[in-house]
């Protein structure tokens, strides 16, 4: 014998199902992205035109653009840097070097390059959605928001910097390093062998 709530439960079930199989296909092909930084970040910036393109044409929506550079400038601090931040963790062996005699460690970020790039095109999506919406167009005069935004990066990276010459450390490596070994005597004398 079913009870009242049968009907409810029969007519959930094929939602929870589809969007159970929605998110497996959508972390399925997250996943496969993964390695493949330039398309993703290509990707990032053709989302990124599409938005602009939309505010542009629809002159407004100044306020959710602000509000995206603001949120884009937090996730850029958290990509360059350290996870662990020397000025605010207690040294417990994981810190950066900060001596040319220390040992070396790798530079791991607080917000990995998949991640940023995650919640980055996330937040251009959701800005984009928002644009459909006449309550996030509030009236401003958008050049002090752009002044203002300036300011604030240009005052932000110039703490980032010194934080970085502070502690000695560099956000980026360019390229994979290799070890070239001793070179032979034989190779250095210049005499070719018989």
């Amino acid at each position: 014998m079913e009870g009242p709530g049968a009907d409810a439960a029969s007519a959930v079930a094929p939602i929870a199902k589809w969007r159970s199989d929605f998110s497996r296909m959508f972390q399925y092909y997250l996943d496969r992205s993964t390695p493949h930084p330039l398309q993703r970040w290509i990707g990032t910036l053709a989302a990124a035109s599409i938005y602009l393109l939309r505010v542009y044409c629809v002159q407004g929506f100044y306020i959710v653009t602000y509000g995206l550079g603001i949120y884009i400038l937090n996730l850029l601090i958290g990509f360059l840097s350290p996870k662990i931040d020397p000025e605010f963790e207690a040294l417990d062996g994981a810190s950066l070097p900060t001596k040319g005699s220390d040992e070396f460690r790798p530079f791991i970020r607080r917000l990995p390059e998949f991640k940023f790039w995650y919640a980055i095109t996330k937040a251009f999506c959701v800005a984009f959605l928002m644009t459909f919406f006449s309550i996030f167009d509030v009236p401003v005069f958008w050049p002090i928001l752009l002044c203002y935004w300036i300011v604030l990066f240009v005052l932000t990276m110039k703490r980032q910097m010194m934080h970085m010459i502070k502690y000695r450390y560099i956000p980026f490596s360019f390229g994979k390093q290799k070890y070239t070994g001793k070179k032979s005597a034989a190779s250095t004398s210049g005499s070719p062998r018989d």
